[in-house]
């Protein structure tokens, strides 16, 4: 029922030129029903007041209450972050002074290897050389010694040679001519043959 009584103000208003588009219709138990507050024009003025108070309010709240609290934890924050990149610099340069102090002993390191190779090397190319010359002193030692003996052997196989040619040729002497010629003309014979 209060719906057909809406619809007939409203056609009402309608047909009378009225600029409202909502009228007041009796509500159960015959309460009138009012336009929503913040769109009824008679309280403009009072939420104008309220809202100008509350912003004030707040305004005054955030500047002296929270902005200062967020002002010191930006600052506590760039100073943590201003602390920490000068540790992490302070970290490089130690880092850096200790790489180039292992690089530089890696370098002594090499070099002193190198000169105990270059050192040991020069040793046993000495002691190498130094057995290298006494065994060419004990060859050539040995060498001489051999080469008296093979004289020595040669004296005698030519001494022995000149008495088996001389028993060749008393022995072919005799068999040709029937008679033995004389050790002395055989020993002139073959060694006039012999020079």
């Amino acid at each position: 029922m209060a719906q057909a009584q809406e619809t007939q103000t409203n056609e009402t208003s309608a047909g009378h030129g009225a600029t409202t588009a909502h009228t007041e219709v009796p509500h159960d138990g015959g309460h009138a029903q009012t336009m929503f507050p913040p769109f009824n024009g008679e309280t403009f003025p009072s939420q104008l007041l309220w809202l100008a108070i509350t912003f004030g309010a707040f305004y005054y709240m955030m500047s002296k209450m929270a902005l200062p609290r967020i002002g010191g934890i930006l600052e506590d924050r760039r100073d943590r972050i201003a602390s920490d990149i000068a540790e992490a610099g302070r970290l490089k340069q130690e880092t850096e002074v200790a790489i180039a102090s292992y690089e530089q002993a890696l370098a002594e390191a090499r070099q002193k290897a190198g000169g105990i190779a270059q050192a040991t090397r020069d040793k046993l190319a000495g002691e190498t050389e130094a057995k290298r010359a006494a065994v060419e002193k004990d060859l050539n030692a040995k060498l001489e010694e051999a080469e008296k003996r093979i004289s020595g052997i040669k004296e005698a196989a030519l001494a022995d040679v000149g008495e088996i040619a001389n028993e060749a040729t008393n022995a072919l002497v005799e068999s040709l001519l029937g008679k033995a010629p004389t050790k002395t003309e055989t020993s002139k014979a073959v060694s006039a043959s012999m020079s």
